[in-house]
């Protein structure tokens, strides 16, 4: 076997090359290559690694604001200039993609609600005004149709049912699914805008069973029911769309996966940097009732 000594000035020559493409000197180079490596310490290491465990759990949708809310929550002393250097530093960007946008039609003939809420969305107690609406999901076997019941003091979302037709079926069951997990007192405001499936005479029926008081938006006033639009596209633009979604069965358990997220992880200004579970629970423990 033959060995070879090489030459330093032949080891120095691509070094001085790539320092002359980068634009940098050789001085500057040395300079930072003799420095040591720099020590991350135990609590800025746990610190990073929860950074990036919260992002991936968000599907790279945590921007650095909700990132600084997340890491507070936890405990870690950070402010938001520190937060967004070091998700620069380690590449943590948000993507977005661009969701699609639903729209339904009032049957002619079909009862209109007058507008209760008039854009008041911060009730100042649980199960007094609630929103609803529906959207549409795309998947590799077709669409899916969902339909979700939000309790407006918390954000939080208290009933919702997933299908592929977009029927009265499909908001009278999210509407039962929340009715059975809160058993609101009678005279709560039940908000939405004035598709055909919440005008129709078996959901107005339905309301009425419950003791629930209808409220419906203007036509084509998306703001009317603006917190309710802001959880369709943090869905869409911050999970549903990051993902391939093969199957309706796939998007169903997606979907539910998200709103597990939503009610337990995400923190909301409105909910005082809170979860929406964790602002209900701070709610009952003030209260007394545990």
């Amino acid at each position: 076997m033959r060995f070879e000594f090489i030459r330093a000035e032949s080891v120095q020559y691509p070094i001085r090359t790539l320092c002359r493409v980068m634009q940098v000197s050789t001085s500057a180079y040395y300079d930072w290559a003799s420095r040591p490596g720099k020590v991350i310490e135990a609590q800025e290491l746990m610190l990073r690694r929860r950074m990036k465990a919260l992002f991936e759990r968000s599907r790279s949708s945590l921007g650095s604001r909700e990132m600084m809310k997340a890491l507070r929550g936890e405990g870690f002393v950070i402010g938001r200039y520190r937060t967004r250097h070091l998700m620069q530093q380690m590449g943590l960007k948000v993507v977005q993609r661009v969701a699609y946008k639903v729209t339904t039609k009032r049957k002619h003939g079909d009862a209109v609600a007058d507008n209760l809420l008039n854009q008041n969305f911060n009730p100042p107690a649980p199960n007094q005004v609630w929103a609803g609406d529906v959207t549409y999901c795309r998947t590799g076997e077709g669409w899916m149709y969902l339909a979700v019941v939000m309790d407006l003091h918390s954000r939080r979302i208290v009933g919702w049912h997933i299908d592929k037709r977009m029927t009265t079926a499909l908001v009278t069951r999210a509407l039962i699914m929340a009715h059975t997990l809160r058993r609101p007192p009678k005279g709560l405001v039940f908000h939405s805008d004035r598709g055909s499936q919440y005008t129709s005479a078996k959901y107005r029926q339905l309301l009425r069973g419950y003791g629930m008081r209808a409220s419906m938006g203007d036509v084509g006033a998306c703001w009317d029911n603006a917190v309710v639009e802001r959880f369709f596209g943090s869905l869409k633009h911050d999970w549903l769309y990051k993902v391939v979604q093969p199957t309706r069965e796939h998007m169903k358990q997606d979907v539910a996966d998200y709103i597990r997220y939503y009610n337990l992880e995400r923190r909301h200004t409105a909910a005082g940097d809170l979860s929406p579970v964790e602002y209900d629970n701070s709610l009952k423990k003030v209260s007394g009732n545990c």
